[in-house]
C-alpha cells in the first residue's frame, strides 16, 4: 500500500479532479486499474524524486503531444502541469517544439486541446 498512498499524494497534488473522475469511469468496468495507476506511474514513477513534478509533466505533454491519439489524457496534464507550477508559454513551447518530431497536425491538435484547458 506504500506505493499507492505515495500516488494519492502526488495525485492529489497535480491531478486531483482527473483521477477522481478516472477511478470513477472505470468502477463498472475495470476497478482495479484507477489503483494500478496510482501506485506504478505516481507512487513509482513519479515520485523518484530525480526530475521535479513541473519538469515530469511537460515531458508528459510533450508525448502525449506526439501520439496524436490521446487527448482526454493530454487536457488532464495539461491541467496537471497548471498545478504543478507550469505556465502557459512553457506548455505551448513544449508542444511547438513537438511539431518538429510529431507533425503540424499533432502539434495543432495539441494547442487546439490546450486552448480548451487554458483559456
Amino acid at each position: 500500500m506504500e506505493r499507492y498512498e505515495r500516488g494519492l499524494k502526488i495525485l492529489d497534488r497535480i491531478h486531483r479532479d482527473s483521477y477522481e473522475k478516472l477511478k470513477k469511469e472505470l468502477e463498472s468496468i475495470a476497478p482495479d486499474f484507477a489503483r494500478i495507476i496510482a501506485e506504478f506511474p505516481y507512487g513509482e514513477i513519479y515520485s523518484r524524486g530525480v526530475l521535479d513534478f513541473k519538469t515530469r509533466e511537460l515531458i508528459t505533454i510533450a508525448a502525449l503531444t506526439t501520439l496524436g491519439c490521446a487527448t482526454p489524457q493530454l487536457k488532464s496534464h495539461i491541467h496537471g502541469a497548471v498545478n504543478a507550477g507550469c505556465t502557459k508559454e512553457e506548455i505551448i513551447e513544449t508542444i511547438i517544439q513537438m511539431s518538429v518530431y510529431a507533425g503540424f497536425p499533432a502539434a495543432i491538435n495539441a494547442l487546439i486541446a490546450a486552448r480548451e484547458v487554458l483559456e
